[in-house]
C-alpha cells in the first residue's frame, strides 16, 4: 500500500516577538504557534492531500491572523483540490476571503493584512505545485533541490535582501486579484519534496539544505533544516515540511 509522509516543524525565529506562519498537513493546521520537535503524519495514497505553508505579510497588521485563515480554508477544501482549475479556484476564494476579513475596501485594524502560501497536492499519479508569493517548493533528489515554485518578487538580483512581494493573498487596502502558479510534476518514486517559508531559504543556502536533505530522514531533516535557520541568526519565522511519497 502506498502513503504519504509528512514531517512538519514550524517556529518563530529569534528576532520576531510571534510566529506568523501557518501550516496545513491534510484536515490538520498549525497555527501561529511554536514547536521544537518535527510531527510526522501519515497518510494513504488516495484522496487529494494538501501540503501548504502560508507566511503571514510582516510588517502589516495582522500577518499571523491571514496566515491562519488561508491555512484553515485551503484544509477544509483539500480533498476537492484533484485539478489545477481547483487550485487556482480555492486560491482566489482564499485571496477574497483575506480582503473581506481585513475590513474590505473600508478597511479597519486590520486593513492590508496579507500572505504568502505555497504547497503541493499529493494524488495517486501526480503531484499538484502551487504558490502565491515567495514561500517555496522544493523537490528532492540525489541530484539536489529543484524549485517547482515560482517566485513572486521584484525583478532585480537583490531582491532576496528585501521582503516586497509582487502578490499575495490580501496585502492591500483596495482588492487585488492574483494570478496563481499551478503546475502538475510526476511523482517519481523515492523523490522528496519541501515545503517552506523564505524564514528558511534567506539564511541558509540551498546547497546546504540539499545536503542535509540527502543526509537525514523525514523527521531529521525537517529539524535539521530548521536548526540550520536558527544557527544563522533565525530572522524570520521558520517552516518547513517535508512530504515523502512511500510504499509498505
Amino acid at each position: 500500500m502506498s502513503y504519504v509522509a509528512v514531517s512538519a516543524i514550524s517556529h518563530p525565529g529569534l528576532l520576531r516577538e510571534r510566529n506568523e506562519d501557518s501550516l496545513v498537513v491534510g484536515p490538520w493546521t498549525l497555527c501561529a504557534t511554536v514547536t521544537e520537535n518535527p510531527q510526522t503524519l501519515i497518510f494513504p495514497l488516495g484522496t487529494p492531500l494538501v501540503v501548504a505553508v502560508a507566511d503571514g505579510l510582516g510588517g502589516h497588521p495582522g500577518g499571523d491572523v491571514a496566515s491562519a485563515l488561508v491555512a484553515r480554508r485551503i484544509a477544509s477544501l483539500g480533498p476537492a483540490l484533484s485539478s489545477e482549475v481547483a487550485v487556482r479556484d480555492a486560491l482566489n476564494v482564499c485571496n477574497r476571503a483575506v480582503h473581506r476579513a481585513a475590513g474590505g475596501d473600508e478597511g479597519g485594524e486590520l486593513a492590508g493584512m496579507g500572505t504568502t502560501v505555497a504547497g503541493v497536492v499529493v494524488r495517486p499519479d501526480s503531484l499538484l505545485v502551487f504558490n502565491v508569493g515567495d514561500s517555496q517548493v522544493f523537490a528532492v533528489s540525489a541530484e539536489g533541490l529543484r524549485q517547482l515554485s515560482v517566485d513572486d518578487s521584484p525583478p532585480h538580483p537583490a531582491w532576496r535582501t528585501t521582503s516586497l512581494v509582487t502578490q499575495c493573498l490580501g496585502g492591500s487596502l483596495a482588492f487585488r486579484a492574483v494570478e496563481p502558479h499551478v503546475t502538475a510534476e510526476a511523482v517519481v518514486p523515492g523523490e522528496r519534496w519541501l515545503i517552506c517559508s523564505d524564514g528558511l531559504t534567506d539564511p541558509v543556502p540551498t546547497d546546504v539544505l540539499a545536503e542535509i536533505l540527502q543526509e537525514h530522514d523525514d523527521g531529521r531533516a525537517a529539524f535539521e533544516c530548521w536548526k540550520a535557520a536558527i544557527e544563522a541568526g533565525g530572522p524570520d519565522n521558520i517552516t518547513v515540511a517535508v512530504v515523502r511519497v512511500a510504499q509498505e
